[in-house]
């Protein structure tokens, strides 16, 4: 069946200095699409406006900051105001501690990064979309979101909001030509890591020894798959895994 030509598109990717975001971004631009490359480290986005070239508009603002986040995204340039796909990437994890002994700040930037920033991008890009009837939400969940493991409290509590918000946006959406995706990955190897774990290399390499996880290419194939799909087509959800992850039995305690 014949694909959404990508020259077409306009895509926002936010978070997208690194990681799933930077991949998104490349392979969007790959292909002939403009890309709104948001991120918080405005050094990193430079770098990826140089090497890209023009098709590329970048903004520097923190997806946590409401106001901020508003006003870049319904303030864009002509050429590049008329979103077609928002990618909703900016997101992380922090800890692994049980929830007896997390640092409570941790929760809050998560919920702060991964549930509000979600809600703001959403917000301020939608309106557009139902205006011109065409659009797409890809917001990047996790497995997490179903597979509950020690230590991913609140970070999997995030996913499962990310999930369920994009279904019932869905469902609001319904009678309109805007569509909804989550694309949740598994076991990936980015600096999402390095990330959680606040610096500590050791600590962040630790997950991946011994098996060959996803990278951030892989991710960035499936968001492109989905959204360059007819617009007939609506991708729910996608989840990925490497082929080394499973899942684990039930866990019992015996006394």
């Amino acid at each position: 069946m014949p694909a959404l030509d990508p020259k077409s598109l306009t895509v926002l990717v936010t978070g997208a200095t690194s990681g799933f975001g930077e991949a998104i971004a490349r392979r969007f631009v790959k292909e002939g699409a403009k890309v709104v490359a948001t991120g918080r480290r405005g050094g990193r986005l430079q770098a990826l406006k140089k090497e890209l070239g023009a098709r590329v508009h970048v903004l520097e603002f923190d997806v946590r900051d409401r106001k901020a986040t508003e006003k870049a995204l319904t303030t864009l340039p002509k050429e590049f105001a008329e979103i077609d796909v928002a990618v909703a990437n900016a997101g992380l994890a922090l800890g692994l501690e049980g929830a007896p002994k997390a640092d409570v700040a941790d929760w809050d930037d998560m919920i702060a990064t991964n549930v509000n920033g979600l809600l703001y991008t959403v917000k301020a890009v939608l309106p557009g979309m139902i205006a011109r009837d065409r659009g797409h939400v890809i917001a990047l969940g996790s497995v997490a979101s179903d597979f509950p493991y020690p230590g991913g409290n609140v970070y999997g509590a995030t996913k499962a909001f990310v999930g369920q918000f994009a279904l019932n946006l869905r469902a609001d959406l319904l009678g309109s030509n805007v569509r909804v995706t989550t694309v949740e990955p598994g076991l990936a190897e980015t600096e999402f890591s390095l990330v959680r774990f606040k610096g500590d290399a050791e600590k962040a390499a630790a997950p991946y020894k011994g098996i060959e996880p996803l990278n951030a290419d892989d991710v960035a194939e499936c968001v492109y798959w989905a959204a360059t799909l007819p617009r007939r087509v609506n991708i729910n959800r996608v989840q990925v895994m490497p082929v080394m992850q499973a899942f684990g039995p039930f866990a019992f305690r015996r006394t």
